[in-house]
């Protein structure tokens, strides 16, 4: 009794946040922004989430000219498919109406290619590349135990001996993958314009300063400040709710 309960209270919110959705994409289409906003986030206080509710929300805020929340829901959309061309273009241009402008320091070796690899997709459909090329292993296990040919037996036999190779290769970049986001801690700043301190006190000397849509990483937390990384590598101290972090 309590499965179906449950069951039935998935289902209604699944269809209210759809209904919810749609009158967002409606408001939207209309140009009420401000009411498409509202329609997107109630949804996402009601703990649901999707790649084209963050996009449509960063669309609806970059429309009224709010650039840091637009650019904190374009982050949060490439997170979920961070190859969508779309959300990267539209990032591109909010990101040209931010001030700071901020050299990325590439990776570079053996890193910058398991990083190309593994970012392909999110580490979710890695994990289910996997399931699928063990299935597709167990298949030919099947088709060399049941063959009745020479020829069949060898192409199948040399499946079974290849296909190992890429569920390793599958498996170890959702891994890998799976430990970037967890360790890595991206935010935006959501301050018009914020000093950035050398120590995590108000008092300290200014490192640098930030304006709002930059990105930082935070590497740490002491009290109420954020010690952050810029995409060049500088450091500093900033004030816990001048960002937002994106996970």
């Amino acid at each position: 009794m309590k499965n179906i309960i449950y069951i039935l209270l998935l289902l209604t919110q699944t269809f209210w946040a759809q209904s919810v959705f749609d009158k967002g994409n409606d408001h939207y289409r209309k140009g009420n922004y401000q009411e498409a906003i509202t329609a997107y986030e109630s949804i996402i206080k009601g703990k649901k989430e999707s790649c084209d509710l963050y996009f449509n929300l960063a669309n609806s805020y970059y429309k009224l000219n709010k650039i840091a929340p637009a650019i904190y829901y374009y982050e949060k959309a490439l997170l979920i498919s961070p190859n969508d061309k779309d959300i990267q273009n539209n990032l591109k241009f909010a990101k040209n109406s931010t001030i700071d402008d901020i050299k990325t320091i590439e990776k570079v070796g053996f890193e910058r290619i398991m990083r190309n690899f593994t970012g392909l997709v999110h580490y979710n459909t890695w994990g289910y590349i996997s399931v699928g090329l063990a299935i597709l292993f167990l298949l030919f296990f099947i088709g060399y135990y049941f063959s009745q040919t020479t020829v069949g037996k060898r192409i199948f036999f040399v499946g079974m001996f290849i296909i190992p190779f890429f569920i390793l290769a599958a498996v170890g970049a959702a891994v890998f993958e799976k430990n970037l986001y967890q360790t890595e801690r991206p935010a935006i700043v959501f301050e018009q314009i914020i000093s950035v301190k050398n120590e995590p006190r108000e008092n300290a000397t200014e490192a640098f300063i930030l304006h709002e849509g930059t990105k930082v990483f935070v590497l740490e937390t002491v009290d109420n400040w954020k010690k952050i990384q810029l995409t060049d590598e500088t450091e500093g101290w900033i004030l816990s709710e001048a960002i937002k972090e994106l996970k």
